[in-house]
Protein backbone atom coordinates (compact mmCIF):
# COMPACT_ATOMS: atom_id res chain seq x y z
CA UNK A 1 0.00 0.00 0.00
CA UNK A 2 1.14 3.45 -0.45
CA UNK A 3 1.26 6.55 1.56
CA UNK A 4 -1.49 7.71 -0.45
CA UNK A 5 -3.87 4.68 0.47
CA UNK A 6 -2.76 4.74 4.08
CA UNK A 7 -4.05 8.32 4.36
CA UNK A 8 -7.27 7.40 2.98
CA UNK A 9 -8.00 5.02 5.10
CA UNK A 10 -6.95 6.64 8.39
CA UNK A 11 -8.83 9.85 7.07
CA UNK A 12 -11.95 7.74 6.55
CA UNK A 13 -11.65 5.87 9.80
CA UNK A 14 -11.46 9.38 11.02
CA UNK A 15 -14.76 10.48 9.99
CA UNK A 16 -16.28 7.18 10.61
CA UNK A 17 -15.34 7.66 14.70
CA UNK A 18 -16.45 11.34 14.21
CA UNK A 19 -19.97 10.40 12.97
CA UNK A 20 -20.18 8.49 15.74
CA UNK A 21 -19.36 10.42 18.22
CA UNK A 22 -21.71 13.18 17.10
CA UNK A 23 -25.20 10.77 16.18
CA UNK A 24 -24.13 8.68 19.97
CA UNK A 25 -26.68 9.61 23.04
CA UNK A 26 -25.48 11.94 25.52
CA UNK A 27 -23.75 10.30 28.32
CA UNK A 28 -25.59 9.80 31.88
CA UNK A 29 -24.83 12.63 34.17
CA UNK A 30 -22.60 10.41 37.03
CA UNK A 31 -24.36 9.16 39.53
CA UNK A 32 -21.86 11.08 42.13
CA UNK A 33 -23.60 14.22 41.03
CA UNK A 34 -27.24 13.42 41.53
CA UNK A 35 -28.49 10.81 44.79
CA UNK A 36 -31.75 9.08 44.25
CA UNK A 37 -33.71 9.33 47.58
CA UNK A 38 -36.35 6.60 47.24
CA UNK A 39 -37.24 5.79 50.52
CA UNK A 40 -39.31 2.47 51.99
CA UNK A 41 -40.31 4.51 55.46
CA UNK A 42 -43.94 4.90 55.08
CA UNK A 43 -45.66 7.73 56.93
CA UNK A 44 -47.65 5.41 59.41
CA UNK A 45 -46.67 5.50 63.34
CA UNK A 46 -43.55 4.05 64.32
CA UNK A 47 -44.00 3.00 68.22
CA UNK A 48 -41.87 1.26 70.81
CA UNK A 49 -42.64 0.33 74.05
CA UNK A 50 -45.48 1.73 76.25
CA UNK A 51 -43.34 1.84 79.59
CA UNK A 52 -41.67 5.22 80.36
CA UNK A 53 -38.44 5.74 79.83
CA UNK A 54 -35.53 5.91 82.64
CA UNK A 55 -32.93 9.16 82.29
CA UNK A 56 -34.51 12.65 81.17
CA UNK A 57 -34.27 14.35 77.86
CA UNK A 58 -31.98 16.82 77.63
CA UNK A 59 -31.30 18.12 74.53
CA UNK A 60 -33.03 18.72 70.74
CA UNK A 61 -30.69 19.18 68.22
CA UNK A 62 -31.64 19.42 63.95
CA UNK A 63 -30.13 18.88 60.72
CA UNK A 64 -30.33 18.94 57.07
CA UNK A 65 -29.60 16.20 54.56
CA UNK A 66 -29.61 15.65 51.27
CA UNK A 67 -32.67 13.29 51.24
CA UNK A 68 -34.61 14.22 54.35
CA UNK A 69 -34.31 17.29 57.71
CA UNK A 70 -33.34 15.35 60.83
CA UNK A 71 -34.70 16.09 64.44
CA UNK A 72 -32.63 14.60 67.64
CA UNK A 73 -33.64 14.15 70.61
CA UNK A 74 -30.96 13.38 73.60
CA UNK A 75 -31.92 11.62 76.51
CA UNK A 76 -29.56 10.56 78.73
CA UNK A 77 -29.81 7.23 79.71
CA UNK A 78 -28.76 4.11 77.36
CA UNK A 79 -31.14 3.43 74.67
CA UNK A 80 -32.51 0.03 75.79
CA UNK A 81 -34.82 2.26 77.73
CA UNK A 82 -36.38 4.01 74.88
CA UNK A 83 -39.97 4.34 74.45
CA UNK A 84 -41.37 6.27 72.12
CA UNK A 85 -44.34 7.15 69.67
CA UNK A 86 -44.36 8.76 66.70
CA UNK A 87 -47.16 9.66 64.16
CA UNK A 88 -48.83 12.43 61.73
CA UNK A 89 -51.69 14.17 64.00
CA UNK A 90 -54.73 16.39 62.77
CA UNK A 91 -53.92 19.02 65.58
CA UNK A 92 -50.80 19.37 67.96
CA UNK A 93 -51.59 19.64 71.22
CA UNK A 94 -49.80 20.81 74.79
CA UNK A 95 -49.31 17.82 77.39
CA UNK A 96 -51.87 18.71 80.14
CA UNK A 97 -53.33 21.49 78.89
CA UNK A 98 -54.22 19.99 75.67
CA UNK A 99 -54.30 23.27 74.11
CA UNK A 100 -53.16 23.71 70.45
CA UNK A 101 -50.50 24.85 69.41
CA UNK A 102 -50.18 25.74 65.84
CA UNK A 103 -47.40 24.11 63.84
CA UNK A 104 -46.40 25.90 60.24
CA UNK A 105 -46.68 23.38 57.14
CA UNK A 106 -48.90 20.88 55.48
CA UNK A 107 -48.86 18.67 57.90
CA UNK A 108 -47.86 17.60 61.78
CA UNK A 109 -45.80 14.99 63.37
CA UNK A 110 -46.27 15.09 66.61
CA UNK A 111 -43.04 12.80 68.59
CA UNK A 112 -43.79 11.52 71.95
CA UNK A 113 -40.78 10.39 74.00
CA UNK A 114 -41.70 8.44 77.08
CA UNK A 115 -39.13 10.34 79.66
CA UNK A 116 -39.42 13.48 81.40
CA UNK A 117 -37.81 16.57 80.81
CA UNK A 118 -37.06 17.12 84.60
CA UNK A 119 -35.40 15.35 87.30
CA UNK A 120 -36.61 13.59 90.40
CA UNK A 121 -36.76 17.12 91.80
CA UNK A 122 -38.78 18.33 88.67
CA UNK A 123 -36.12 20.48 88.07
CA UNK A 124 -35.77 20.94 84.31
CA UNK A 125 -33.30 18.90 82.28
CA UNK A 126 -34.37 20.53 79.07
CA UNK A 127 -35.93 24.22 78.67
CA UNK A 128 -36.18 25.65 75.58
CA UNK A 129 -35.35 29.67 74.62
CA UNK A 130 -38.53 29.96 72.67
CA UNK A 131 -41.09 27.09 72.81
CA UNK A 132 -42.56 27.34 69.27
CA UNK A 133 -38.89 27.29 67.75
CA UNK A 134 -36.97 25.03 68.92
CA UNK A 135 -34.61 24.69 66.38
CA UNK A 136 -34.14 27.24 63.31
CA UNK A 137 -35.57 25.44 60.45
CA UNK A 138 -35.20 27.87 57.70
CA UNK A 139 -33.60 27.44 54.81
CA UNK A 140 -35.12 23.14 55.58
CA UNK A 141 -36.33 21.06 52.85
CA UNK A 142 -39.17 19.47 54.73
CA UNK A 143 -39.18 21.00 58.13
CA UNK A 144 -41.06 24.30 58.62
CA UNK A 145 -41.04 24.46 62.41
CA UNK A 146 -40.58 22.30 65.71
CA UNK A 147 -42.06 22.98 68.90
CA UNK A 148 -42.41 22.22 72.32
CA UNK A 149 -45.64 20.47 73.74
CA UNK A 150 -44.22 20.45 76.90
CA UNK A 151 -43.27 17.57 79.79
CA UNK A 152 -45.87 15.83 81.60
CA UNK A 153 -46.27 13.01 83.79
CA UNK A 154 -43.02 11.31 82.72
CA UNK A 155 -43.33 12.09 78.97
CA UNK A 156 -41.99 14.96 76.83
CA UNK A 157 -43.80 16.02 73.52
CA UNK A 158 -43.01 17.51 69.89
CA UNK A 159 -44.07 19.09 67.08
CA UNK A 160 -43.17 18.89 63.55
CA UNK A 161 -44.49 20.88 61.24
CA UNK A 162 -43.77 19.73 57.53
CA UNK A 163 -44.05 20.79 54.37
CA UNK A 164 -46.35 17.88 53.81
CA UNK A 165 -47.45 14.09 54.91
CA UNK A 166 -43.86 12.54 54.01
CA UNK A 167 -42.23 9.18 54.65
CA UNK A 168 -40.55 9.49 58.01
CA UNK A 169 -38.18 7.11 60.39
CA UNK A 170 -37.17 6.77 63.77
CA UNK A 171 -33.80 5.01 64.88
CA UNK A 172 -32.68 5.11 68.30
CA UNK A 173 -28.58 5.49 68.47
CA UNK A 174 -26.42 4.83 71.73
CA UNK A 175 -24.14 7.68 72.49
CA UNK A 176 -22.02 9.66 73.50
CA UNK A 177 -21.45 7.94 76.16
CA UNK A 178 -24.18 6.89 78.18
CA UNK A 179 -26.39 8.82 76.14
CA UNK A 180 -28.66 8.13 73.62
CA UNK A 181 -30.70 9.56 70.71
CA UNK A 182 -33.51 9.31 69.11
CA UNK A 183 -33.35 10.42 65.71
CA UNK A 184 -36.68 11.46 63.57
CA UNK A 185 -36.09 12.21 59.41
CA UNK A 186 -38.55 12.72 57.32
CA UNK A 187 -37.81 12.42 53.41
CA UNK A 188 -37.73 15.23 51.36
CA UNK A 189 -40.04 13.49 48.80
CA UNK A 190 -41.86 10.47 47.95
Amino acid sequence: MTTRTHTRIRLGVSAAAAALLLTAPAAAPATSATTACSTTWGSLAKARGTHYSLGTLSDVRSGRHTCFDRLVVDVDRPRRSLSYDVRYVPTFSEDGSGKVIPLRGGAKLQVVVRTPAYDEDFDPTYSPADRTELVDTSGYRTFRQVAWGGSWEGQSTLGIGTRARLPFKVTELAGPGDRSRLVIDVAHTW
